[in-house]
């Protein structure tokens, strides 16, 4: 009996740890920062997010701009905010981001 204890008791700690170990995949979306430069969906912003990469064959730093539709529930996000955004389930056609939050709105 002593034996089938210790099992059921490694089991459970298994168990506990793959439902944590569920819990944190969640948190390994992707995320982007970028500038919002369309607010006239109703829900959808558009988003261009910047990223700086080196020529493969001259090492030059060169720009690479991607615009994301994101959703915004509230509609609260103008052009021009500097937002944060996180991959989520496809929502329509375009959409699979998210708004998460609002790092810097111009005066």
């Amino acid at each position: 009996m002593p034996k089938d204890t210790s099992a059921s008791a490694a089991e459970a700690v298994q168990a506990e740890s793959d439902a944590a170990s569920a819990g944190s995949r969640r948190s390994h979306r992707k995320s982007r920062v970028g500038v919002v430069v369309s607010d006239r969906s109703r829900k959808t912003v558009t988003v261009t997010v910047e990223r700086r990469v080196s020529h493969s064959v001259y090492g030059k730093q060169v720009s690479r701009t991607k615009k994301y539709h994101a959703h915004d529930e509230e509609n609260e996000y103008r052009v021009g905010d500097i937002v944060r955004i996180v991959e989520t389930r496809p929502l329509s056609k375009t959409k699979r981001w998210r708004v998460a939050e609002l790092l810097e709105r111009p005066e």
